[in-house]
């Protein structure tokens, strides 16, 4: 076999005129000599066939590929969801309130407590003379971290439970409600007695209270005793250190004592007020003035109702740090009658309802704000 039989013609072209100018003989005289073409000059030199230019390029079945997800349209998918809409609005109208109305919060504790002046104005400037300006705001870094997770899953509990009890209803409704027979008696479970929102408030209340009481324990020992727990990593490590994890939830079932009838009535006392204003006026919702208005309202409500209780809880929560803690919550309500007298349930009544109202209000205000931009379709992250 001649040494040229290993040889194929293989055209090498080179350009020297523009790609519009090609020659009209151009695709013949690729097909024949398998040749790549750049212009109208062409030359023909032989080449192996091993070494002969691929047309194609196949690509190997190993060959991985990778795309990273599309976060931004799942991150949308997920704020836009109801639940997760409601979690962050109450988060974000919490955090806002929280930081406007901390003196009023640290001047509200100190009277419930005992500790000062036994009014606002003397409280006040007792603060200001002890700690300076910073001491109003004594305690409100661990108040803004409660307040923002507390007010998230209060609220979204809220929402969650009251659509819950409210299908409930409708469905029992349409259906047969479920029965128990006993002998001659049956008993019907119907659940169109109870009230959605007021199972929904005390729900609320109840589950936020579960999740967020320590950070309760620590805004009220930073507060109080300031020389004590000068700041937060001392405080966490301290009260660890006296009573375990155990002492984070000291005073809890005081404390769920007394959320339970100020969750129940504050949430049921602003439903039904929007409610009923709205079918009067024959309006859809309220407009921001009207829910300040109505938060504040239902805020004062509630608070009046379950002030003693709260003066306990927090007797009983702060007594340790006197070292006369009373054992139960109705030996803290007998205490304080028999060392203030009945006028010593409402002791900080007035400065908690100085605090309560505007804080209500604007909770609610920035809390249907947010709701509304949030879970609009013209969000965009």
């Amino acid at each position: 076999m001649s040494k040229l039989d290993c040889f194929e013609p293989t055209i090498i072209s080179l350009s020297l005129s523009p790609m519009s100018q090609r020659s009209p003989s151009l695709p013949s005289e690729k097909k024949k000599y398998k040749a790549g073409v750049f212009g109208d000059v062409y030359g023909i030199m032989m080449l192996p066939k091993e070494l002969e230019l691929e047309k194609e390029v196949v690509a190997s079945p190993l060959e991985l590929r990778f795309q990273l997800p599309d976060f931004r349209t799942a991150i949308q998918n997920v704020v836009k969801t109801r639940e997760v809409g409601e979690f962050l609005s109450g988060a974000l109208a919490g955090a806002m309130t929280k930081v406007v109305l901390a003196p009023l919060e640290t001047i509200r504790t100190r009277m419930v407590v005992g500790v000062g002046s036994k009014n606002i104005s003397g409280s006040f400037f007792e603060i200001i003379e002890q700690q300076g300006w910073q001491g109003l705001w004594a305690g409100n870094a661990i108040n803004t971290l409660r307040i923002v997770p507390t007010q998230a899953i209060e609220l979204g509990t809220f929402e969650c439970v009251k659509r819950a009890m409210t299908s409930a209803q409708e469905k029992w409704g349409k259906e047969e409600c479920p029965k128990v027979q006993i002998g001659h008696v049956t008993l019907n479970f119907s659940l169109n007695w109870i009230s959605p929102i007021a199972v929904a408030g005390a729900a609320a209340g109840v589950v936020s209270t579960l999740v967020c009481h320590p950070l309760e324990v620590l805004k009220d020992r930073l507060t109080v005793s300031r020389d004590v727990y000068p700041h937060f990593s001392v405080a966490i490590s301290k009260i660890y250190k006296d009573g375990g994890v155990g002492a984070f939830y000291a005073g809890l079932l005081p404390t769920l004592i007394g959320m339970l009838p100020y969750s129940t009535c504050y949430y049921f006392m602003y439903e039904t007020m929007k409610n009923s204003y709205c079918r009067s006026k024959k309006k859809k919702t309220l407009n921001r003035p009207e829910m300040l208005l109505l938060g504040a309202f239902s805020g004062l409500t509630a608070s009046t109702i379950s002030f003693p209780l709260e003066v306990a809880r927090k007797r009983l929560m702060v007594g340790a740090l006197q070292g006369k803690c009373p054992p139960h919550m109705a030996a803290a309500l007998s205490e304080v009658i028999r060392e203030q007298g009945l006028m010593g349930l409402y002791r900080g009544w007035g400065a908690s309802c100085l605090k309560v109202m505007p804080s209500s209000g604007i909770t609610w205000m920035f809390y249907e704000a947010w709701k509304d931009i949030l879970l609009s379709e013209k969000v965009f992250l």
